[in-house]
């Protein structure tokens, strides 16, 4: 099994706006199997020589070493690791995330952090929320990428709609008249899954994770008319939901997650190529580093496994490009998505062959340049 700690938005926010001498990022290869955790440890444990080697500030070298020796210590905690190791630490301070998603290894060492391939697990993220909705029952079923999907209690949902119509009825906020026959259930119903997404507000509230709806129709239409979640996606988990198991859900939710993060991308291209066509869209590096720079991009596609190494003028943007040699990283592209992220753009993480030209970066702006 997998144990995850993927970072919030918050959490990346934090990270690229630190700004300290000696900031260390390790990326490490890890597998989940808890048979052989030495194997990650060691692994580890070389990076963090190769960190500490290029460390010439005494002082800050000791603290780092003692803070990732503490780590490489902890039995507990390579017990339990999931596809890739991440460490960001500096003398003062260390964070750690264990993420699903299986990226490079790596060693920096600079006065940033090195976050662009982190972004990558917060891209897609494999989390989700499931609604089972039936007339008959309702629940909430949250998706992770490392857990057995697992009910989410939901105080005041109600358990069906004939139930939630007998309380209304009760409590004489039952409407009267017109609700008689087919057009009368349709009513009723529609007043539960009302009640069920009011319900949902509390939980939902403030998330950025995608709800897909497991229903049949015709309440999942309703539930749909009513719904007040943005994140609610448009493909649904067909039949009656009272016949799955959490599990079933889950797979089920899977397939549906990765169809959209497929849309999603499909159609930032298009967008893409629109923007271009009005002077709003450029792969061009040097081009990106300037909007970046000025708080005018939008969105940015970014490659997950290309480091270019260079600086970028804090006051007009101005890419300088520099060998391997020249300069540590992180580099150009990691300093371009903090600067877009800074500025309350969205950066997608991807792989190559996802960026138009197979560019290592593509930038929709906000306005043309």
């Amino acid at each position: 099994m997998l144990h995850t700690d993927i970072p919030t938005r918050s959490e990346i926010e934090a990270l690229v706006n630190a700004s300290a001498p000696w900031s260390v990022s390790i990326y490490t290869p890890t597998e989940a199997d808890t048979a052989t955790p030495e194997q990650n440890r060691i692994a580890f444990s070389n990076q963090t020589r190769d960190a500490l080697g290029r460390i010439d500030d005494r002082d800050a070298r000791v603290a780092l070493e003692e803070g990732l020796e503490d780590l490489i210590e902890d039995e507990e905690f390579w017990r339990f690791q999931a596809r890739t190791l991440v460490v960001h630490a500096t003398p003062e301070r260390m964070r750690t995330f264990r993420i699903p998603n299986r990226l490079e290894a790596g060693v920096t060492v600079g006065d940033r952090f090195f976050v662009k391939p982190l972004l990558r697990a917060v891209t897609f993220p494999q989390s989700a929320f499931v609604l089972a909705l039936a007339e008959g029952s309702a629940r909430l079923v949250e998706i992770t990428p490392d857990r057995p999907a697992e009910d989410v209690l939901v105080h005041g949902m109600p358990s069906s709609a004939a139930d939630y119509a007998n309380k209304a009825s009760l409590s004489g906020r039952a409407p009267k008249g017109r609700i008689q026959g087919t057009e009368g259930r349709k009513v009723r119903v529609r007043q539960y899954a009302r009640a069920v997404d009011q319900e949902l507000r509390d939980i939902l509230s403030g998330r950025d994770l995608p709800l897909i709806l497991a229903s049949a129709e015709p309440i999942g239409a309703l539930f749909r008319s009513v719904n007040s979640y943005d994140g609610l996606l448009a493909e649904t988990i067909e039949g009656n939901p009272e016949h799955l198991s959490d599990e079933q859900l889950a797979t089920r939710a899977r397939e549906i997650l990765d169809r959209h993060y497929e849309s999603e991308l499909a159609d930032l291209r298009v967008l893409f190529e629109d923007r271009r066509a009005e002077g709003r869209g450029t792969t061009d590096l040097a081009d990106i580093a300037r909007a970046a720079t000025f708080g005018i991009i939008d969105t940015l596609l970014v490659d997950i496994d290309t480091t270019i190494h260079g600086v970028i003028a804090e006051d007009d943007g101005t890419l300088t490009l520099a060998t391997n040699s020249d300069l540590d990283a992180p580099g150009v592209l990691d300093e371009v998505a903090r600067r877009v992220l800074l500025s309350g753009g969205r950066v997608f993480a991807v792989r190559t062959a996802d960026i138009p030209d197979s560019a290592a970066a593509a930038a929709i702006l906000r306005y043309a340049m």
